[in-house]
Order: C-alpha cells, then structure tokens, then sequence
C-alpha cells in the first residue's frame, strides 16, 4: 500500500464512510432531480405541445442566429482580451514608474467596476447613434458589449500573465541578463512564454467567464442567445401561457455544451503541450573497448593486470 506526501491511503474505516457518504449524496441528488420533475409537471412544464415549439423551423433559426452572434462577439472579445492583457501585464511589470502606474490603475479600476455596469456605460456614453427613423443601430450594440468584455477580462488575463510571469525562476532572468539579453529580449523570449504555458489553464478558465459574460449583452438590447430567445419566448402562447422555462432550459444547455467543449479544448492543449518533446537529446554513452589478454611468460593468460606496472619496478 503506497501513498504520497499530500494523500494518505484511507484504511477499512474511511472507505466505508466514503462509501455512504457517496451513497447518502448520490440519493439527495435523485431526490432533488425528482423534486425538479415533479414541479415542472405541476406547472404543465412537461407536456408535449410545450416542447413542441422546437420543432418549428422558425424557432430553430432563432436559437441558431442566437448562437451565431454569442460565439462571434465570444472570438472578437476572447481575442482582443487576450492581446489586451498581455500588453497590461508588460505595462505593470514595467521599470518605468509612470507606465506601471498607469497599467495598474487601468487593471484595478475595470476590475472592481461591475461588468454590468461598463458594458451599459460604453453603449450610452460612445456607442449610443439612431439613424432616420430613431432606432439605434445594432452594430454599435455589438462594439459596446465587445469593448465591455475586452476591458474587463483583459483586465483579470492581466494578472493571469503576470502571475506565470513572477513564477518563472528568478536564476533564468539573470541567466538571461548574464549572456547579454536585453530586458525586451527576456520579456518576449523567456518570461512569457513560459507564463502562458503554465498558467494556459487559468487563461481557458478566464476565456470560459467571457464566454458566459455574453449574456449580458441583453442590458444593451443585443440580439445574442439569451436575448434573442427570451424574445423568442415573449411572442409564443402555449396552453395560454409562454414557455420561458422550456426555452431556458434548452439555452441554459446550449450555454453549457459551449463552456464544455471550451473546457475540453483547453485541457486537449495541455496534454498536447505535455507531450511536446523537448530539450537536446542526450547520445547513448559508447560501451567501453574490450582490453586485450596479457600473456605470461608461459603463454597463458595474465593472472594480474598490473604486470607492466610490475616489470617497470624491476
């Protein structure tokens, strides 16, 4: 039986609780399922003509645009949040007083204000244009919530990059110095690659919080996924009534199938990257020559290796 520094092997005792607390957290977990079930039929949630609705092409076309838009703003924004947090993280990480104050006041101010809050402030302040007939144009809708997710996450990629970064050993940085880099050189070369690969993970996460962070472009009346549908939902009567929780729950799995296949690129990377070989190649070591047999003075072989040794000291 082995076990590790952070992980002791449980003995009898431990895995019979663990087994009942599994057992105990798998029924409370039926039961809430049950529960769930048993409300929605209450509510006429569950009958056929409610769920119906998807099979009207008109409905599918609507969650497909709906979907359309989210992962377009998701690339523009996931992108420029990315550029954008590499470039604070340079800034803080920099020698020069003003221009690490300067990213560091930019990180800490859209890091505390409510995403909520700068995506609608973005849209009124700048972005807000009606044309002829006094209806605001959908294209600026797009660059609020894009600018919005890109100042905010870019932010929080910021200090992802500049945490990988301060994990890089401090005997390569001055390696580094010590063979003549400059300091633009140890950036680019050094520190963040080896910061993005390692914090690659975190960096997905962050990419993960963007993706859900679309939805809030229904704030500023943008048609994405969760707008589009509720909208949806607004101009549909089944049985009198509208099916919001028929349409929320097939966009709330829509949203985690998204995040999921997110996730798993990011951990189909990291593997990759694990298995990325590396480094130089060490030759195989020569075997060593075989020595030839001594003879003695009678023609067999030498008893000792040591005769020329032996007929010197005479």
């Amino acid at each position: 039986m082995s076990s590790s520094v952070l992980y002791d092997v449980p003995g009898p005792k431990a895995r019979m609780r663990n087994r009942l607390y599994t057992a105990l957290g798998s029924l409370a977990l039926a039961a809430l399922l049950a529960f769930v079930v048993y409300r929605l039929d209450a509510k006429n949630q569950l009958d056929p003509d409610v769920w119906n609705i998807f099979n009207n092409a008109g409905v599918r076309t609507n969650i497909r645009d709906g979907v359309l838009t989210t992962l377009k703003v998701f690339a523009v924004a996931g992108a420029l949040s990315l550029a954008l947090g590499l470039l604070l993280a340079v800034g803080r990480l920099s020698e020069h007083r003003p221009v690490r104050w300067l990213a560091t006041g930019f990180i800490e101010l859209f890091r505390a204000v409510p995403l909520l809050i700068t995506i609608y402030a973005l849209w009124v302040l700048f972005l807000t244009y009606k044309n002829d007939l006094g209806v605001i144009g959908d294209s600026t809708a797009f660059w609020g919530l894009v600018i919005g997710l890109t100042i905010y996450n870019g932010s929080v990629q910021a200090e992802i990059f500049r945490a990988g970064v301060n994990a890089v050993p401090r005997g390569q940085v001055e390696a580094a110095y010590a063979l003549g880099m400059r300091k633009h050189q140890v950036m680019t070369m050094l520190l963040l690659p080896q910061a993005t690969r390692s914090m690659l993970p975190t960096v997905i996460s962050q990419l993960v919080v963007t993706l859900k962070d679309t939805s809030l472009g229904y704030v500023i009346t943008y048609t994405e996924l969760l707008f589009a549908t509720r909208t949806m939902a607004n101009n549909i009567i089944v049985n009198g009534e509208n099916p919001f929780t028929a349409v929320t729950i097939v966009v709330g799995a829509i949203y985690i199938a998204m995040c999921l296949a997110l996730s798993s690129l990011a951990t189909w990377i990291e593997r990759r990257g694990r298995r990325a070989k590396t480094g130089v190649v060490v030759a195989a070591a020569a075997e060593p020559a075989e020595q030839p047999e001594v003879l003695d003075a009678v023609g067999g072989p030498s008893q000792h290796t040591g005769g020329d040794a032996d007929r010197a000291g005479k």
